[in-house]
């Protein structure tokens, strides 16, 4: 299956350049024009690798960095901001690479290709309940060894279920620590995602609901 790269580009034609070096050579883009779209897009699609720009609308390379580190989505910076102190912070702050512009395409793609052999070499963790195996490395679920198709936070509950054996948490407590305390839903979201995850991968005897409290996942 093609790795899902992640470009996030204000400039049409830099963004085009990109989108075709990489789609040429087997890859699956998505280009985005701001950091606010960014953001979003996490919540939409699991990527392998982001390319972003640091001088975005909306919302800049820096704090997209951290977003996308938390879930375990490397990041190549591709910038104009050419200085050494640029470079130094990018680096520092958990960047994977950091190329700046005008870049040669060839180059483009080795770098891609270093960060992504990089990342698979690195040891996974993988958590199991009943016939469903949940791999962090590629944030892919299976059942009985074959892939099932999830969201990105159906994929977050369950990984943090699973991480969390035994243990009930209400439902204010899963909005925390999976949709974050800035999230504007209600309890009843949690609901919903519980419900997708046990009739997808038949796990209704395994997530256990907590008579007025919430969930608690039995291994």
């Amino acid at each position: 299956m093609a790795y899902s790269i992640l470009v996030a580009e204000d400039d049409p034609s830099i963004s085009e350049l990109i989108n075709m070096t990489l789609s040429s050579s087997g890859y699956e883009c998505t280009i985005v024009q701001d950091g606010s779209l960014a953001l979003r897009a996490l919540d939409e699609k699991a990527f392998d690798l982001a390319l972003l720009d640091i001088m975005l609308p909306e919302m800049d390379g820096y704090a997209l960095l951290e977003a996308y580190q938390a879930r375990k989505i490397p990041v190549i910076f591709v910038t104009a901001k050419a200085g050494v102190a640029d470079k130094v912070r990018g680096l520092r702050l958990g960047a994977e690479d950091y190329i700046t512009k005008p870049f040669e395409v060839l180059e483009l793609l080795a770098r891609v290709e270093v960060v992504l052999r990089r990342v698979e070499r690195e040891p996974t963790e993988t958590l199991s309940v009943k016939d469903v195996t949940l791999d962090a490395g590629s944030r892919k679920i299976f059942k009985n060894g074959q892939q099932v198709t999830v969201t990105p936070k159906e994929y977050e509950l369950l990984e943090f279920l699973m991480k969390n054996p035994n243990i009930a948490f209400s439902r204010e407590s899963l909005l925390n620590e999976v949709w974050g305390y800035d999230f504007y839903g209600n309890t009843r979201t949690v609901d919903t995602h519980v419900l997708n995850l046990r009739t997808k991968l038949g796990l209704s005897d395994c997530i256990h609901t907590i008579h007025k409290l919430g969930y608690r996942m039995e291994l």
